[in-house]
């Protein structure tokens, strides 16, 4: 609930800040502007609070009906749809003291690089910050057909990884004002984000501006040898990409979504990161950078057992056939295998890479114990343990039979261990650790 305003000093400028749920947030702070197909120009602190938005901004996007209906209806009158949606908010604890320099957490949200932003009320890190003592910032970035498609014609690539990369410059030189320590960021990226954080790792421009990462259910096994079908997207949708509606572009694109037929499950994530145009490097570069950043950053990385549930155990067209027998036991093997292939096999071959290269890397999985839970340990599942926000997620179809006292529970476990990571780049033997998460410390041997 809302409380009360005040106001912040960040240099000779003041910002206005809410006190909601017993911490502090400071909203949708522009970092950074852009015109259609151009690079994030930096905006300077008096510009950026010259004028805060009160609803949130958000790149165009479709509506999911399978999110509203699996995690939260989107209540679209508190969302602001802006094509430069370069905006981040700032959570840090109410208590906080001058001379503090508390660890820093930047949440890069998930959505295949297509929906969603990062200020929603399921992933809000109020509770997270209480507990815990951390800051807890939130990028929005371009997505879609504005800032993940391109490479192919004049469209340049990867702006949204751009945009990101202007919020952790901002964050960097901003957050000691929030008593943020600066030496002491730690990313944190789930599903595509968790990909997006993957590549920061590596991508020119982002060296020395964090230190540790978090890597959440990030769909490793899509990233490779997407440009055909990158190219042929980019080339098929070039016809709207100047039209002046960009919402009629959001509904148009559609029409031109890669076939999975032709280019498989990669296919399901046509929007991503493009190997081979800035910052990224080309294809056959890409693991070698990995190895050879390995001593540069901590990463914690991993995922929720079957992943792949999120689509198939809550598909309708499938439940009347799978709900049994033979049918169970298909699905179940498709879910293991997809989960694997995409998520569970890249994920452990990066941090045993990573570990040999001589990184420091933890290598965790998220299981459900809970037979009442028919959907299981399926993407997003870690949303709510990691961001606490009962009133948010007590409607969602996701943690159908489970109790929220069971969340609850297990997420005060997984967030201590996610912030002890954050503070220290490590996970101790003595942590009291829920029986659904499996967290290891990878050898180098």
């Amino acid at each position: 609930m809302l409380l009360e305003d005040y106001t912040f000093s960040i240099g000779s400028e003041k910002i206005k800040i809410q006190e909601v749920n017993g911490v502090f947030k400071a909203k949708n702070i522009r970092y950074a502007k852009s015109k259609r197909y151009q690079l994030p120009i930096p905006v300077s602190i008096t510009e950026a609070l010259a004028s805060v938005p009160v609803l949130t901004p958000v790149c165009p996007q479709h509506q999911s009906a399978m999110l509203e209906r699996l995690i939260e209806p989107t209540r679209v009158e508190d969302f602001l749809v802006e094509e430069s949606p370069q905006y981040l908010s700032v959570t840090f604890p109410k208590d906080i003291s001058p001379d503090e320099h508390i660890p820093v957490i930047v949440w890069i949200h998930g959505g295949s690089y297509e929906i969603g932003c990062g200020n929603l009320p399921t992933s809000d890190p109020s509770v997270w910050v209480k507990e815990q003592r951390i800051i807890v910032v939130s990028v929005s970035y371009r997505l879609g057909l504005f800032g993940f498609l391109g490479g192919y014609d004049e469209r340049p690539a990867n702006l949204g990884l751009f945009d990101i990369i202007e919020a952790l410059k901002w964050i960097k030189t901003n957050i000691s004002a929030f008593r943020g320590n600066p030496e002491s960021i730690t990313l944190l990226g789930q599903s595509s984000g968790g990909d997006a954080v993957t590549h920061l790792m590596i991508a020119e421009g982002a060296e020395k501006l964090f230190k540790r990462v978090i890597i959440q259910s990030a769909p490793l096994g899509l990233r490779e040898k997407r440009q055909k079908m990158s190219e042929e997207f980019s080339i098929k949708t070039s016809p709207i990409k100047d039209d002046e509606d960009f919402m009629k572009m959001v509904d148009e694109y559609s029409k031109f979504r890669p076939s999975l037929l032709k280019y498989g499950l990669k296919a399901a994530m046509p929007f991503a990161l493009q190997y081979g145009f800035p910052p990224m490097a080309p294809e056959n570069k890409i693991r070698k950078l990995w190895k050879d950043n390995a001593t540069k950053y901590d990463v914690l990385i991993g995922m929720n057992d079957e992943e792949t549930a999120f689509y198939l155990r809550t598909s309708g067209a499938l439940q009347k056939y799978t709900e049994k027998g033979f049918g169970k036991r298909i699905l179940d093997k498709t879910i293991r295998l997809t989960t694997e292939k995409i998520y569970g096999k890249p994920a452990a071959e990066f941090a045993s890479d990573y570990a040999k290269a001589g990184g420091n890397v933890y290598l965790f999985r998220i299981f459900s114990r809970l037979e009442s839970n028919k959907i299981g340990a399926a993407h997003c599942l870690d949303l709510p343990l990691l961001f606490g926000n009962e009133k948010a997620w007590k409607n969602a179809e996701l943690l159908k039979g489970i109790p929220w006292a069971e969340i609850d529970k297990v997420g005060k476990k997984i967030r201590a261990i996610w912030a002890e990571f954050a503070k220290n780049g490590s996970v101790s033997e003595n942590s009291d650790k829920p029986e659904s998460l499996k967290i290891s410390q990878i050898s180098d041997k």
